[in-house]
């Protein structure tokens, strides 16, 4: 269980450095508020899902995965066809690897939540 946690936690982490990266590299205007409020959700969100036990890990755990997946979905329209006016290409710094990061910790994210209620339910 601890292992997933720790997965979970480093991808929220990734995830919203790369957010600041952008934001502090470039990304300015609305666009930059909202990645460096990504930062800071993810930070918060990686705590939680480190610290928190019980029904708390149980709504970290879901949170985060609702989290990531909501960052994977935004980034997956801002390449196709546009998000809020804005459009992205994957020649974007990191844009690649946001999708790699952000699909593999969706992955670990949904895993660590089943985990976390099944033993809930044990």
């Amino acid at each position: 269980m601890w292992a997933w946690q720790v997965l979970s936690a480093l991808f929220l982490l990734a995830m919203g450095g790369i957010h600041l990266y952008l934001a502090m590299n470039g990304t300015g205007g609305i666009l930059g508020v909202l990645f460096v409020l990504n930062f800071v959700g993810g930070l918060v969100l990686a705590a939680a899902v480190l610290f928190t036990r019980g029904w708390l890990l149980v709504v970290s755990s879901v949170v985060g995965l609702l989290f990531m997946a909501g960052t994977l979905l935004a980034l997956v329209l801002a390449l196709t066809v546009g998000l809020f006016g804005i459009r992205s290409s994957l020649s974007y710094d990191l844009a690649p690897t946001t999708l790699v990061v952000e699909s593999l910790g969706t992955v670990v994210l949904l895993i660590t939540t089943a985990v976390v209620l099944r033993r809930r339910r044990v």
